[in-house]
């Protein structure tokens, strides 16, 4: 009785919040934005921000999941290619670590934990970002999710592996809780 308790008491926590945002997400390619897929609702509390999916048409499996640093999810040229999500720019890294080390690290404050999406193409399963504490500090940028997972080092490949971006939501005003 007391874990269940114990997992009451967490959950109730993770759902406490005064304010919250709601980020409308969409498909990207290489041609733009393209049809909404859900929403992600940020909430705070006292363990940091807690990221809430409501998604549906993509890819089964782990992605990588992050907050870039700009509010814009159009198409950008790098190096002679048109790269989809380009315009949010790098991973959110105010302090210029140039570090991909996690949300538990001391790299980049935008490397949220992984985005878990069901053999339905459905992801609901909220992740805590601890090092995330208010959502002023997100305002103004993007939510990016990738093509491939995350294995929150630039070994062996660069900014976790997680390879090219499929999702984005551009992150943009808060709405009061009553």
């Amino acid at each position: 009785m007391k874990k269940y308790l114990g997992v009451f008491f967490l959950l109730t926590s993770l759902a406490y919040a005064s304010q919250e945002l709601v980020i409308p997400m969409h498909k990207i390619d290489e041609k733009g934005m393209q049809e909404q897929i859900g929403t992600i609702k940020v909430t705070e509390n006292k363990h940091g921000l807690v990221f809430t999916p409501d998604l549906e048409n993509l890819p089964p499996g782990v992605h990588g999941f992050h907050i870039h640093e700009n509010p814009d999810c159009g198409v950008s040229m790098h190096d002679g290619k048109v790269v989809a999500g380009g315009g949010a720019g790098g991973h959110y890294d105010p302090s210029s670590t140039k570090k991909h080390e996690g949300p538990w690290g001391e790299g980049h404050l935008g490397d949220l934990p992984v985005l878990y999406v069901s053999s339905d193409g459905k992801a609901n399963v909220p992740v805590l970002a601890p090092r995330l504490k208010k959502l002023d500090e997100i305002k103004g940028r993007s939510v990016m999710i990738h093509e491939g997972g995350d294995n929150y080092s630039d070994i062996p490949a660069s900014l976790g592996g997680g390879g090219k971006r499929i999702a984005c939501g551009v992150i943009e005003k808060t709405i009061d809780k009553k």
